[in-house]
């Protein structure tokens, strides 16, 4: 689950996409209706995520422990910043909260959602899975 209206966001979903060479990884923006629902099943108010959640076996993920679940999915170099995870947490979430603070200073917002081009649609998750 990303911010799809984050610019930082959502290039940062292009790009795993794009090195997902498995295709594993499926994504859901927050503005769907799946993504306020993974929102907040995760603790996150969805009107003003301030996260990353990932969904990593059945377990979510928030904060640099979700980018590091991330990366370890992603051919090297990328999967090489999994190795972040033997700085102390503190600190790796200190820097991932003052990126995610700052992420429409840095590199601004749009007013809509993310629009995934029709090669990539498949591997958004925008409703609830049917029960």
């Amino acid at each position: 689950m990303f911010d799809g209206v984050c610019n930082f966001c959502s290039r940062s979903v292009r790009l795993a996409l794009r090195l997902d060479r498995h295709r594993r990884l499926r994504f859901a923006p927050i503005q769907s209706p799946y993504g306020r629902l993974l929102a907040v099943h995760g603790g996150i108010d969805p009107d003003k995520p301030d996260t990353f959640l990932f969904i990593d076996r059945g377990r979510a993920l928030t904060g640099s422990d979700a980018v590091i679940a991330l990366t370890r999915r992603l051919p090297a170099p990328w999967r090489w910043f999994a190795a972040l995870r033997f700085v102390p947490k503190r600190w790796r979430d200190a820097g991932y909260d003052w990126v995610a603070q700052n992420r429409y200073r840095l590199m601004g917002r749009r007013d809509t959602c993310m629009i995934p081009s029709p090669e990539i649609r498949a591997r958004f998750v925008l409703e609830p899975p049917a029960s």
